[in-house]
């Protein structure tokens, strides 16, 4: 029985953080030997919010290095640039027919975008992203795609879209699938001050940062703010610090979680072994990053295999799109 396909994919930013790595990369290496994984490297999304092309190439090798690093294998899972395969753009606009202005407005996590960036002249760009999404899954037939909650709005768009076009131009066989979401289980991870993890905020601790730079950022992060001194009683259950040790420390959580309640356990100690166990974890993502930045020939190498393989089945799906339009 043939593996279902997902695909997967990010904007590319720079380097990646806990929180990246939590909410996305850790389960995209898990699911590689499950499933026939594919990887993309989003940069014309990038362009809905920023119209800036200066840092997107550099921007790309650092998160693949990180990728790779994490424990992505590109002979299971192809990395590519969604730039470089131009039947992106040409599925895009077949798409773009299919769905009307007031759907899109109404995807919640884009009138959380429009909120949160104050942003007050929408272009079509950023208003049919999710059909540019919705491409980027269809483009290689997806069956399952991994998200947090709030992108299985998009999913969703996805699968209407796929329906449309299946029942406007396939009379005998459906050329497209109607993906499911994957819901990561762990889905967030908070950053240093609490909020959202993200380098906008300052509050990251990246893939890449070394022991005393961890253990420095940890010093500073946000605490119970009843518990004062090491003999105060403390709430686990509101800590961040915590947060973390049910992640990156799950063996000793029952111990901290009781000292922690008594007072036995101060935040300085609390901290300190917390940092450790992050070092601990981020070590051979640093060792195997370390020889990847060594060899920038050899992830460019990784990219450009990624995306033969990735243009050879997106040939196809166009062609097959062709023949269902009576197009060409």
């Amino acid at each position: 029985m043939a593996k279902k396909r997902i695909l997967s994919g990010m904007r590319p930013t720079g380097k990646l953080h806990l929180g990246n790595y939590v909410g996305a990369l850790e389960n995209w290496t898990k699911l590689q030997d499950e499933y026939q994984s594919f990887h993309l490297i989003a940069d014309y999304h990038v362009l809905t919010t920023d119209l800036s092309t200066d840092e997107i190439y550099n921007n790309t090798i650092e998160m693949v290095i990180d990728w790779l690093a994490a424990g992505l294998e590109p002979e299971k899972a192809p990395i590519f640039r969604q730039s470089q395969i131009k039947e992106h753009t040409e599925l895009f606009l077949i798409f773009s027919m299919l769905i009307t202005k007031a759907r899109l407005e109404r995807n919640p996590t884009l009138k959380e975008q429009v909120r949160d960036l104050n942003i007050e002249n929408l272009t079509y760009g950023h208003l049919g992203y999710p059909v540019l999404q919705a491409v980027d899954i269809l483009l290689y037939k997806g069956d399952v795609v991994p998200v947090g909650e709030d992108q299985l709005p998009h999913i969703e768009i996805t699968r209407e879209i796929a329906r449309r076009f299946n029942n406007q131009y396939c009379s005998d066989e459906p050329i497209f699938p109607e993906p499911e979401g994957k819901i990561t289980q762990f889905a967030r991870l908070p950053g240093l001050d609490g909020n959202r993890m993200s380098k906008s905020l300052g509050n990251t601790i990246f893939l890449s940062d070394e022991p005393d730079v961890v253990n420095q950022k940890l010093r500073k992060a946000v605490t119970d703010p009843q518990k004062v001194r090491k003999n105060d009683p403390g709430r686990p259950e509101i800590c961040l610090v915590f947060t973390y040790h049910k992640k990156f420390n799950p063996e000793e959580l029952g111990e901290i979680e009781t000292n922690c309640r008594s007072g036995a356990l101060g935040c300085v100690e609390c901290k300190t072994k917390c940092s450790a166990k992050m070092n601990q974890f981020l070590a051979p993502i640093i060792e195997r990053r370390k020889k990847y930045e060594a060899n920038l020939d050899l992830v460019k190498s990784i990219i450009n295999d990624g995306e033969q393989k990735a243009r050879a089945i997106a040939e196809v799906t166009m062609k097959e799109v062709h023949q269902k339009m009576k197009i060409g």
